[in-house]
């Protein structure tokens, strides 16, 4: 009994264990990655970091007249792997990483917005294949 009270006391009167979280970040480990940075220039648009991302969180949707890929990413989903970094090509070097974490959202329909993405994203990219299809069979002359 009397060490559980000289334990307290002592604890009374020395500085907390805790951090003062949000005033005060917490210390990122050694090797901890962040939030994935695209560079719109550099881009070949070649599609890797979609295609290996665990995930899903990288998404292109497709122009369908100008053929153009325009780049979403969902940091919620991301879970910081930099596949999607070491897939881009050399010469591109379009996707980083720095080490700013994503943070907390109090929009309860962030995912569905996401879904929504995905589904235009798949969409927009059949549309155009389709589209190119099309005009392939007018342009071949028929026999």
């Amino acid at each position: 009994m009397f060490k559980a009270l000289l334990n307290a006391l002592k604890n009374l009167f020395s500085a907390p264990a805790t951090l003062n979280y949000p005033f005060v970040s917490s210390p990122k480990h050694q090797g901890a990655r962040g939030l994935i940075l695209f560079d719109e220039p550099k881009c070949v648009w070649c599609l890797k970091c979609e295609e290996v991302c665990p995930p899903g969180a990288i998404r292109f949707t497709q122009d369908r007249e100008s053929y153009a890929y325009t780049y979403h990413y969902n940091p919620y989903l991301c879970i910081y792997c930099a596949e999607c970094v070491r897939a881009c090509p050399d010469k591109a070097q379009a996707l980083s990483q720095c080490s700013e974490l994503s943070r907390p959202t109090s929009d309860p329909f962030m995912n569905d917005a996401w879904f929504a993405l995905e589904k235009e994203a798949e969409d927009s990219k059949e549309a155009v294949k389709e589209l190119k299809k099309a005009k392939k069979t007018e342009e071949t002359p028929q026999p």
